[in-house]
């Protein structure tokens, strides 16, 4: 085929090489397997599976009535939201901001995606310690960064360490994505390692973004430290994201923001100014419900949360092959099965994590997202914020058919 008759692309480049949120694609399949008639429990989604607490619903049902919500607000978000952002921040990490500082976006992910697009430019290095969200390494492609994975384990406890992050370092690293309390592997850093991390980037220049998003969902005593607090002279160089997302059960409100220097807020606004402009405003006053308010049903979460944490433990470890480390914070569990791969179940040789996974939803009917998603093969992530009974007859069908291999 000569040049002149080869067809334009219809898909841009810079779109067309993104690829499906993994998790979500599973819990899409799940669901539509349910719907189509069969048992599937699925352990993908990584929602919380409560209402959003009464007191909130009736705020927002309440700002429906008053007409100034139904019109344009300024596109960094409402400003008694942000303010109110600003003292929650104080409140619950000890990280004094300012409202100004605080750009309110539709849910953590547009917060992760203008962050990066607002730092990031074309060849610019973005390190990621691994397993990952599925999303970072997307928005870091979409600014024209590079991802440069810093890869951890089990060993560590899915810990990246200074030197790790040191040895992957070169003239063209700009920034740290720091994820704690973790998606995927709920690994919550300690105090002592924040600090190091956030003494590190200080010395050689590099911002960080902290996605802080889980920051009320740790157990055993542990503390999700946040890292601009831990190293005061980080604050010139970091970018924290969080939401109302996972702390109240307000997955499809789509509240999230940024909290970052002035200067890097005001850019951002004005990026979101022709992306999407204000997010709605009853979301907007629905989180603002949320934030001003008391943390006792985020407590009540938690504690399900952790009673089926230590469920969901107990039952993977009794899996021959599978080693399961015990999540901190979160609500994920992230397995190793590598220990089962090129064994024999039902008649196949599984050799990687999403041909296992694809088994355990034929024949176990149990949809889990395999760790290739989050940058590291040979993992399974289970989301255990579903149901007690779903959860244990979730496990104990997988572990009926793993328990096959041979």
């Amino acid at each position: 085929m000569s040049e002149a008759t080869v067809p334009p692309r219809r898909i841009s480049a810079r779109i067309g090489g993104i690829a499906e949120s993994a998790t979500l694609a599973v819990d899409a399949k799940a669901k539509a397997l349910k719907a189509a008639g069969r048992p599937v429990i699925g352990f993908g989604a990584g929602e919380p599976d409560f209402p959003t607490p009464p007191e909130i619903v009736a705020a927002a049902a309440e700002a429906t009535k008053d007409p100034k919500n139904h019109r344009y607000t300024p596109a960094a978000g409402l400003p008694e939201l942000r303010e109110a952002i600003a003292a929650k921040t104080l409140r619950d990490s000890g990280y004094e901001v300012k409202a100004s500082q605080v750009l309110v976006t539709n849910g953590g992910k547009q917060a992760v995606y203008q962050a990066f697009a607002t730092l990031i430019d074309p060849g610019d290095e973005v390190l990621l310690p691994a397993p990952y969200w599925t999303t970072y390494p997307e928005a870091v492609a979409l600014a024209g960064g590079v991802t440069v994975p810093v890869v951890t384990d089990e060993t560590s406890g899915y810990l990246a360490t200074v030197e790790q992050l040191e040895a992957a370092r070169t003239p063209r690293t700009k920034a740290l994505l720091f994820c704690s309390p973790s998606n995927p592997t709920g690994a919550v850093y300690p105090r002592e390692q924040v600090e190091a991390i956030g003494r590190w980037a200080v010395e050689h220049g590099i911002w960080v973004i902290t996605d802080e998003i889980y920051e009320h969902l740790t157990y055993d005593g542990v503390e999700a430290v946040s890292m601009p607090v831990a190293v005061p002279e980080l604050a010139d160089t970091c970018v924290v994201i969080n939401g109302v997302a996972k702390t109240y059960a307000m997955t499809g409100w789509r509240v999230g923001w940024m909290i970052s220097p002035a200067d890097v807020t005001k850019a951002a606004s004005n990026l979101q100014s022709h992306l999407s402009s204000n997010v709605a405003n009853v979301s907007q006053r629905a989180a603002l419900a949320a934030v001003s308010g008391s943390l006792d049903a985020a407590h009540e979460m938690r504690a399900a949360f952790d009673r089926r944490r230590q469920t969901i433990v107990k039952l993977l470890s009794e899996i021959p092959g599978v080693q399961v480390p015990t999540p901190q914070g979160a609500f994920y569990v992230y397995p190793s099965v590598k220990d089962l791969l090129g064994k024999e179940i039902r008649g196949v040789r599984p050799a990687t994590s999403v041909e296992l996974a694809a088994l355990v939803l034929e024949h176990a009917e149990v949809a889990v997202v395999p760790g290739e998603a989050f940058g590291t093969p040979g993992y399974f992530r289970l989301s255990y914020a579903l149901g007690d009974e779903d959860l244990a007859t979730g496990i104990t069908r997988m572990g009926a058919l793993l328990a096959e291999a041979e």
